[in-house]
């Protein structure tokens, strides 16, 4: 790929297409019987897994199917991954080698051995037997070479790294502390392809359950016609602004991250359009490609959708998919504000002209953005009240109703569509741009909303499952696919119907091949990654990774989440995000929250697993791999490696978001209510807005050092009001641990303690210290010490803990202490939230002082304006 781009030529569009598939779908497309072969084997895993999502599935498929789901699931990954994926660049395209028909039929056969030999793993109790160990092997070193061709080779050489690992653990060559004993050939197969904890672990379920379902909707989606669509809406809106195609190509791809899980397919989709107007208006080809690879990457933390991690994370974090997005929600928004803002600062200080005639004020286009947000918002809000009147009306026959009423709404809105003609994409090297008329447009797509408003309902309202609420969505537009063609032909008044169903017949089947070959890489990394997470829960190597990462860290706790963010970013230059992902929060997760407790700080996981993910994203931005940036170069023709650091500098903000939500949770809007959640947005916002102008160097006028400094000061004032305030005024006060269970006991329902425990490692022996995080529950007065499992027992000066019961709240938090040493486990502090100013109280220093920046800029732009208003 660099070959390509490194002689500062565009790709054509044929090129950019290639890339795309070869990167995200495969670059083998086989013509003939055999491309017929693989479609159709394309077609029926996409149906498959549509019926395996149905609330009939139990009607549809047999239990032994739906059991064994991921066996399937893999079987068509790797089955289609060898048909896809050539073995080397020099290997043929358009014909598909024997050796990669028995690969692909064995590596089909061996990920189905556990389906077809279920009745003798289950009476093995799952352990491998011998010829199981050996199938097993084979099967893991397929899987490796189909991750190798779908992935790139760092996915399989980090596996392999990890599986060598569990076997020569015990070998002299392997430092002392991640040293262990091994594991023999049989318990390793058995772990990593027979049970449920390597290969068809979770991340497997995950992508079985919930992605295929979101790529298929996202593939249908954009054969429908809705990428074109969003993309001239994002056009009409904001092209006529300065830097208005850099703006464009922000909300533009914000948009279509709905559609395309793929940030290298997003660059490109947008970025064919984008880029050139982007070059058009001033911005400089690198720079022009980092605007569109930063706006693409960041699709991926846009809720609802959010990419495959964030299912993950509702497994790995067990909290539902609605708080994920919640929790998600405000970093991703401000963070695309941002950006914008960015664009902005930069068509500003360049002095860059506008495209077209058009003039809009920036109010005026604000207003209208932010009015169709909000009417979107309100209708997926609104949604749920016709639904519970038609409920209460008939509840026998309340589904057929709401059928019948989103089919009126969407033949209406089709009605609408026939009026104006089918939106067609334009050619940004044109010598006169004409931007699209919002007024004029708006009709032709109206109806790609609904299969997104049936989608966010059944997420947010009916809080369904994600896999069942993709179900519905995608069913409806399997309806539309059919159906929108032969529809506008009847208003138009055609007499072409038989060709328009005809081709909507093909645009869906394409539209199902679509799905599942963009799923083929993702099925084989959630796989994967299962042997790296298989690895940890076998050999115990997280806790070995918590002891070495505090020893490099010195316990401190800023130095250890930038070595996570670090670890991230190293493993990003060669994996997916979904795979870094499952890699590092397999590993680091754990440790970020243990060490934090030892430190003071409760970090809640889900706050943990969204900084990792959020540096993860940054793997197709990170130089020198960076693939979203080697795309973008490909279609600007500028140099990669250059448009990889600038979009790495447009992207400090979604760097600096991370380290901010793990110390303010309120980012997260994690026990944040209406009034203060519409507050914490507000300053977010003004923060990012400020640290981004800091950052830039630009502000009002060009920022002198020290205003940029501070800049970034009141951005920290803004993020971490509660910095400053607990410097005046300590957070907590000291009771004696004399008095914990006592005051425990009496305390109000809500009330919080922070509990510090001392006492023996379990494996080491030494003395470690834990924070734990006491609240109050409804429990009776008197047994609340028992409910929670802290039993205390004075001895002489010290106050020591018992080993709490199995299951109650404490015992797995206590597992890796020694009860029953020599020394005692210890309450060695106690501290209650004490009375405190309200924190906000440091937006108004924060406040003042930024207009205080804000009155020296002015002052500065207008003698600059006077200036350049006399002539020479």
């Amino acid at each position: 790929m660099a070959d390509k781009t490194s002689g500062g030529r565009a790709l054509t569009e044929e090129e950019l297409q290639d890339l795309v598939s070869s990167s995200d779908a495969g670059a083998r497309n086989p013509a003939g019987s055999v491309g017929t072969f693989l479609a159709i084997v394309a077609i029926v895993w996409s149906l498959f897994q549509v019926m395996l999502a149905s609330p009939l599935s139990n009607q549809l498929l047999p239990g032994s199917v739906i059991n064994n789901s991921r066996q399937i699931h893999l079987a068509f990954a790797i089955f289609l991954a060898f048909m896809a994926y050539p073995m080397l660049k020099s290997s043929p395209r358009h014909y598909i080698p024997v050796h990669d028909w028995l690969l692909a039929l064995g590596g089909a056969f061996i990920a189905l051995y556990g389906y077809i030999f279920y009745d003798k793993i289950v009476n093995s109790g799952g352990l491998a037997d011998d010829t199981d160990k050996w199938f097993a092997l084979v099967g893991l070193i397929i899987l490796f070479e189909g991750a190798r061709r779908a992935l790139g080779p760092a996915m399989a050489i980090i596996a392999t790294i990890f599986l060598l690992y569990v076997f020569f653990g015990a070998s002299q060559a392997v430092p002392d502390v991640i040293r262990w004993k091994g594991a023999s050939l049989q318990k390793a197969m058995s772990h990593m392809w027979i049970t449920s904890e390597g290969v068809f672990g979770i991340a497997l379920g995950v992508s079985t359950k919930f992605v295929f379902l979101f790529v298929l909707f996202g593939a249908l989606l954009d054969k429908a016609g809705a990428g074109n669509y969003f993309i001239k809406m994002a056009f009409g809106a904001l092209g006529h602004l300065r830097g208005g195609p850099a703006k464009a190509a922000v909300v533009g791809s914000a948009a279509t991250g709905l559609i395309s899980g793929s940030s290298i397919a997003n660059v490109v989709t947008t970025g064919t359009f984008t880029i050139p107007l982007m070059k058009r208006v001033g911005f400089s080809s690198e720079k022009g490609g980092a605007v569109e690879v930063a706006s693409s990457v960041n699709g991926q933390i846009m809720p609802p959708v959010m990419g495959a991690a964030a299912f993950l994370m509702v497994e790995y974090v067990g909290i539902s998919y609605v708080e994920v997005i919640t929790h998600a929600f405000l970093p991703a928004t401000i963070s695309y504000i941002a950006l914008v803002y960015i664009v902005h600062l930069e068509a500003v200080k360049n002095n860059m002209p506008t495209l077209g005639d058009r003039e809009v004020s920036m109010v005026k286009t604000v207003v209208g953005m932010l009015s169709f947000f909000l009417v979107f918002a309100g209708l997926c809000y609104g949604s749920q009240f016709p639904v519970e009147a038609v409920t209460a009306w008939a509840p026998s026959s309340a589904g057929l109703i709401m059928t019948a009423i989103v089919c009126g709404v969407y033949i209406l809105l089709l009605a609408l569509a026939a009026q104006v003609p089918d939106l067609m994409p334009d050619d940004p090297n044109a010598e006169h741009v004409e931007l699209p008329v919002i007024g004029e447009i708006y009709k032709a797509g109206l109806y790609y909303l609904l299969p997104i408003i049936v989608l966010v309902y059944f997420l947010m309202i009916e809080q369904k499952s994600p896999g069942l609420s993709a179900f519905w969505a995608t069913m409806l537009l399997f309806f539309i696919l059919l159906t929108q063609k032969p529809l506008k032909s009847i208003f138009r008044g055609e007499n072409d119907m038989v060709n328009a169903f005809r081709d909507g017949v093909v645009d869906l089947l394409q539209g199902l091949i679509d799905g599942a070959r963009n799923m083929i890489g993702i099925g084989l990394a959630t796989a994967t990654a299962g042997v790296i997470v298989g690895t940890v829960t076998l050999t115990g190597v997280g806790q070995v990774m918590a002891n070495l990462v505090e020893f490099l860290s010195g316990g401190n706790l800023i130095l250890m989440l930038i070595m996570v963010a670090l670890l991230s970013l190293i493993l990003g230059m060669g994996l997916p995000t979904t795979a870094n992902y499952i890699v590092v929060s397999s590993l680091m997760a754990g440790v970020v929250v243990e060490l934090g407790a030892q430190s003071g700080l409760i970090v809640p996981l889900i706050a943990v697993h969204l900084f990792v993910f959020y540096f993860g994203i940054m793997a197709d931005v990170t130089p020198p791999v960076g693939l979203a940036s080697f795309a973008a170069a490909a279609v600007s023709g500028g140099d990669a490696i250059r448009t990889g650091f600038i979009a790495f500098f447009y992207s400090l903000r979604t760097v600096a978001l991370p380290f901010v939500f793990i110390f303010n949770t309120d980012l997260l809007l994690i026990d944040v209510g209406w009034a203060q959640g519409i507050l914490v947005f507000i300053t977010a916002t003004i923060a990012i807005l400020v640290f981004t102008a800091g950052t830039m160097g630009y502000f009002l006028t060009r920022s002198r050092i020290y205003e940029s400094v501070a800049l970034v000061f009141i951005a920290f004032m803004l993020f971490r009001p509660d910095f400053f305030m607990d410097r005046l005024q300590p957070p907590f006060e000291d009771i004696a641990p004399a008095n914990f269970a006592e005051k425990v006991e009496s305390a109000p329902v809500g009330r919080e303690f922070r509990v510090i425990v001392s006492g023996p490692d379990f494996d080491t022996g030494e003395t470690k210290e834990t924070t734990l995080l006491v609240p109050i529950g409804d429990e009776a007065e008197g047994t609340r010490m028992e409910a929670y499992g802290l039993l205390t027992v004075e001895e002489g000066d010290e106050i020591t803990l018992e080993e709490p019961l199995f299951g109650t709240p404490y015992a797995e938090t206590f597992q890796g202490y020694d009860f029953y040493g020599d020394e005692f486990v210890t309450v060695k502090a106690v501290k209650a939230p004490a009375d405190q100013m309200p924190k906000e109280l440091v937006f108004l220093p924060a406040l003042l002082f930024l207009g205080l920046i804000i009155l020296l800029q002015r002052g500065r732009a207008g003698k600059e304006e006077k200036q350049e208003g006399v002539p020479a």
